[in-house]
Order: structure tokens, then C-alpha cells, then sequence
């Protein structure tokens, strides 16, 4: 089954735009927007399972240029 998560991130000042340009190509991200508010970005990520998501933010968001720190939050309805 497949779960869809939010993952809310907080950019090196100026890096919004880029980064959501950057997290908008990974494969799973459905989208990315640059926002105001608490975070500079939020993306709508795909994973196989909570696991699968896990190792892709680890693996791919993590280590995208210009994140400081990611909240994740699964969707449950």
C-alpha cells in the first residue's frame, strides 16, 4: 500500500525557490512549493511504505543543497 506524506522544509536563507525547483524532480515528490510561513518548502512525497519513506528522505531530501531541517507528517485519511 502506498503512503503519501507532507514533508515541510526549512531552507538556508534565499534557497527556497531552488530547493523546491530541486525536490519538485526526486521521484516519489508529487510536488514542492516554495511558501511563507514556519517553512520555506512544502512537498507531497509518495512511498511504498513508512520504511521506503524514511530511507528516501534520509537518502535524497536530506542531502538536497539548502536544507536545514525537515518535518514529515503521513497523511491518514
Amino acid at each position: 500500500m502506498t503512503i503519501s506524506a507532507y514533508v515541510f522544509i526549512e531552507a538556508t536563507p534565499g534557497k527556497a525557490g531552488q530547493l523546491a525547483e530541486a525536490a519538485a524532480k526526486l521521484p516519489g515528490v508529487k510536488m514542492a512549493h516554495a511558501v511563507t510561513g514556519s517553512y520555506d518548502v512544502i512537498a507531497l512525497v509518495e512511498a511504498q511504505d513508512v520504511a521506503a519513506l524514511g530511507e528516501f528522505l534520509t537518502t535524497r531530501v536530506h542531502r538536497l543543497a539548502g536544507v536545514l531541517k525537515t518535518t514529515t507528517n503521513v497523511v491518514v485519511d
